[in-house]
């Protein structure tokens, strides 16, 4: 796979900018597109290009990693011409996206809610480029969002979470507030108030998905609190805030990856996303033309895709016969998450077969 340095993309950044302003002085009247040739469509077989562009490093065992993977697979799978791009801030978003457009890739891949804007912004631009905003909320004629549904493996945990806590607080903290987390946020929630109405759930951000040391201060206050089970998502840091819940004798959740082996005296289960999956199966949609612009949702009836990992040892055995069962159900749409209003906002709530 084409790397694509984060060095070399400020500098072809740069070097892109002054060419587009020397042009829109010249009188040029696209001086976005800057290839010679119009860039492919996706679609096609010979020649199927597949970027991604990571807002972390690849080798972070969790988000970014999967992304990577993802793109690995369509690689081997569809004999795919593949690049990404890591460490992306956000001010470089649109420059990253643009850059795999003007080199013609079929389908970029922008790996996390908080390109959204970017990608709207990078779209209309090359129509002739399909995007994918994964974990986005955005949609287009030449972009899909992919979801992972957050919200059903978060109801899971929730449901663990308050049947383990002995101070009814638990905490949520992630990386970013954005569709995706919030989602995740208020399965957690739903989750452990039908084991405990009264449970008491914080919420925070550490504002950035890989800093060590801000995950770890942020996990401290939170068990200073009081809250003694944690649901995190965070990339590079994640394992700070496990090992940093082991250390001071409380529970947390892994997620993305299988995390027990991080903490496996704090790690209750982990929160499977197989994103790697999900990337490569929307490449192949892409690659065969069948690529729409909406949003693919894949939940726990894809369990090759969303899942629960192996339980800590400390999870007594009817309590992961109840979370299975629970599964099951959501599964077989016994259980099923719809729009409602809750205290004059729209949320989701909890449906079941007999309600």
């Amino acid at each position: 796979m084409l790397e694509i340095s984060r060095r070399k993309f400020v500098l072809y950044g740069a070097a892109a900018l002054g060419t587009s302003l020397l042009l829109k002085a010249c009188g040029n009247s696209n001086p976005t597109q800057t290839s010679n040739s119009p860039t492919p469509a996706a679609g096609g077989g010979e020649g199927f290009k597949v970027a991604i562009a990571l807002p972390g490093v690849r080798s972070d065992k969790a988000w970014n990693q999967a992304g990577y993977e993802g793109v690995n697979i369509a690689k081997q799978k569809l004999g795919a011409e593949t690049a990404y791009v890591e460490q992306v801030a956000q001010p470089d978003q649109a420059e990253a996206l643009s850059d795999f457009a003007r080199r013609g890739f079929n389908v970029v891949f922008a790996h996390g809610g908080q390109f959204d804007a970017a990608v709207e912004q990078v779209a209309t631009q090359f129509p002739k480029t399909f995007f994918v905003a994964v974990n986005g909320s955005v949609n287009a004629e030449n972009v899909a969002a992919l979801r992972i549904d957050h919200l059903q493996a978060s109801y899971l945990c929730g449901i663990i979470a308050a049947s383990m806590t002995k101070s009814n607080r638990l905490a949520y903290l992630a990386g970013q507030s954005f569709e995706a987390t919030l989602q995740e946020l208020r399965g957690f929630e739903l989750g452990a108030k039908s084991v405990k109405p009264n449970v008491q759930i914080s919420s925070s951000f550490t504002g950035d998905w890989n800093d060590i040391a801000r995950a770890k201060e942020a996990t401290l206050a939170i068990i200073s609190s009081g809250a003694d089970v944690i649901y995190q998502w965070l990339d590079n840091s994640s394992p700070a805030v496990l090992q940093a819940a082991s250390d001071k004798g409380i529970y947390a959740f892994g997620n993305t990856t299988d995390q027990l082996n991080v903490a496996p005296k704090a790690v209750l289960t982990s929160a499977l996303k197989r994103i790697d999956l999900a990337i490569a199966f929307l490449a192949e949609q892409a690659k065969n033309g069948q690529i729409k612009g909406q949003t693919y949702a894949l939940g726990l009836a894809r369990p090759d895709i969303l899942n629960l990992g192996k339980f800590g040892q400390m999870v007594p055995e009817g309590l992961q016969k109840q979370v299975l069962s629970t599964r099951q159900a959501i599964i077989d749409n016994k259980i099923t998450f719809e729009n409602c209003q809750e205290g004059g906002k729209e949320t989701r709530c909890v449906k079941t077969a007999s309600t």
